[in-house]
């Protein structure tokens, strides 16, 4: 089985007006849509996910459904709230009105080694897997500069230091060189995006043995987006990604330099192995795509039981009529799926599996 490890499977489709589906969209209606993008995900051929952010415990909702059989979808590794600072990528608040304000928008900020370190420890307590962070601005937000470095090295030390004493990882959102640059050497294990990111980040990453996360797919996405439906996004986005524009050079550089890739959409619709044939475009051959999305992967999420058909791994395995050596896009044809010896897909064709509450 296929594994992602960037996915945010409570997201929503990027249709009709964005800023008034973030303030009229409740964490219900989220985690019902999670649902349904959960099915198309296991049944496109992703066995195991890195879910990396849900807002309002949506995803270890989720995680905790489908483990009890209530809902069928990949095995998450969850990371809950992503962590960053006041007026950072996870402020969503930014770019609103002063007086608007939902419950729960500013679950994910802190300001401070004490009040990070105080989120990271919080994020342990109710359950997830991984601390994500975001050292720099982002593109879906609105008005921060990708570019900046906007956490502190104390702010992204507390994080990194309190996630390993209480044995979890750290992934880091990282646009700019900076942001980039300091997450490196402060041990995150894998770097999300990348795309500022220039010799000497890539030479550190390899030296560091961080892993490089490239989501593509979110970023030709993005670009269309901005392109033909441009009022699906907020202005501040679209401006960002027109800038970004949909290269591929950033996972070239990264491949050039002998870092190390795991595969990772930032998607979670369904579509998550459309990113194959992209990081093909960019460089890698289909047998490290695929590796990529397996042993790699299972790597950087630091599980034993995944990545792998052999004893003692979880009997996640995927079929295709093809070759994907030849032709990488003959895993967006994904013909049988079986996550945990359950079948959920044959010839083609979905399968129904009675779920089960214990």
């Amino acid at each position: 089985g296929m594994i992602d490890a960037h996915t945010h499977v409570t997201s929503l489709r990027r249709t009709g007006n964005g800023i008034a589906k973030s303030v009229t969209y409740s964490p219900l209606d989220m985690v019902l849509a999670a649902t349904v993008n959960a099915d198309a995900i296991l049944r496109s051929g992703v066995t195991t996910v890195r879910d990396l952010g849900g807002n309002y415990g949506t995803d270890l909702a989720l995680k905790r459904a489908i483990n009890l059989g209530e809902v069928a979808g990949p095995r998450m590794f969850v990371a809950g709230e992503a962590i960053g600072p006041t007026g950072g990528h996870t402020d969503w608040s930014r770019g609103y009105a002063e007086d608007m304000d939902r419950r729960d928008w500013g679950a994910g900020v802190a300001d401070g080694a004490d009040a990070v370190a105080h989120l990271a420890r919080l994020q342990h307590k109710l359950g997830v897997d991984v601390i994500k962070i975001m050292p720099s601005g982002g593109v879906v937000s609105q008005g921060d500069d990708p570019r900046a470095k906007l956490m502190t090295d104390a702010e992204i030390r507390a994080a990194i230091e309190t996630a390993h004493a209480m044995g979890m990882k750290v992934a880091a959102h990282g646009h700019g060189k900076t942001s980039i640059d300091a997450a490196v050497r402060l041990g995150a294990a894998s770097i999300e995006h990348g795309t500022y990111a220039d010799a000497e980040s890539w030479r550190l990453m390899k030296a560091q043995g961080t892993y490089f996360v490239p989501t593509l797919l979110t970023t030709q996405r993005l670009y269309e987006t901005a392109q033909n439906n441009p009022e699906a996004l907020n202005p501040s986005t679209v401006a960002k990604v027109l800038a970004m524009g949909p290269s591929l050079a950033k996972l070239t550089r990264a491949h050039a330099a002998g870092v190390k890739i795991a595969f990772g959409s930032d998607t979670g619709l369904g579509e998550n192995l459309q990113e194959a044939a992209l990081m093909v475009r960019a460089g890698m051959s289909p047998a490290e795509v695929i590796e990529a999305a397996t042993k790699n992967a299972a790597d950087l999420i630091g599980s034993p039981e995944i990545g792998a058909v052999a004893p003692g791994r979880y009997a996640d395995i995927i079929a295709v009529a093809g070759d994907p050596l030849a032709d990488i896009t003959e895993l967006e044809r994904v013909q049988f799926v079986m996550k945990g010896g359950v079948i959920y897909k044959a010839g083609g064709e979905a399968l129904f599996v009675p779920m089960v509450n214990p």
